[in-house]
Order: structure tokens, then C-alpha cells, then sequence
């Protein structure tokens, strides 16, 4: 029998809220600057408007990221940020992640 580190699987750590590939990608983009527009978010993941939206509500709602409405010019202009509570989700993913890999690399592995 293998044995495991106090908490069980690392698989038991991933985040609903921050797994979710969109999501993981808006925390990592918004982790490496102040803030982005939502424009940028959209083209940098390469997803649609709709998708996009429902994923920073999501994240809104669990306190990962701050959204900021504004009106530039005459557009509206929607900045989104990364708050403290989301950096420590996304620092946890990743954690949790390398747990994974490492455990396919020191373990069993994929067989090769």
C-alpha cells in the first residue's frame, strides 16, 4: 500500500471554482499584471464573450477576482483584478497540480 501525505489525494485539493481550464487561465493571466480588460482576457484565452462572462461571475462570486465597470469614451470597459483570496487559490491549484505530477514522475508514471 502507497502512502499518502496528511490530506488524502491531491486530486481532494483542486478548487472547483479555479479548476476549470477558462478559469485557471484568467487567474495565471491576471496573476503576472494589476489588472486586464476584459478584451484582453478574451482574445489572450481565445474564447467567446458569453463564456467568458459566466466564468468571471463565477470567480467573482468566490471572491477571486474583482470586476470594475467603467465607461471609456463612449464604450463601456470592464477591468477585471486578481484579489488576495484568488492568489491563494491559485497558489493551492498549482500546489495541488505538482503534487499530481510528481506523483506521476517519482510514481507508477503513464507506463512509459
Amino acid at each position: 500500500m502507497s502512502e499518502r501525505p496528511a490530506g488524502g489525494h491531491p486530486i481532494q485539493r483542486l478548487d472547483d471554482d479555479v479548476h476549470q481550464r477558462v478559469r485557471l487561465g484568467v487567474l495565471t493571466v491576471l496573476a503576472g499584471v494589476a489588472r486586464a480588460d476584459f478584451a484582453h482576457l478574451k482574445a489572450t484565452l481565445a474564447v467567446t464573450d458569453g463564456n467568458l462572462g459566466r466564468h468571471l461571475e463565477a470567480l467573482e462570486r468566490a471572491g477571486h477576482v474583482e470586476l470594475t465597470k467603467v465607461i471609456d469614451g463612449r464604450r463601456p470597459r470592464t477591468w477585471v483584478r486578481i484579489t488576495r483570496q484568488g492568489r491563494a487559490a491559485l497558489r493551492r491549484e498549482v500546489d495541488a497540480l505538482r503534487e499530481l505530477i510528481d506523483g506521476l514522475d517519482g510514481g507508477a508514471g503513464l507506463g512509459g
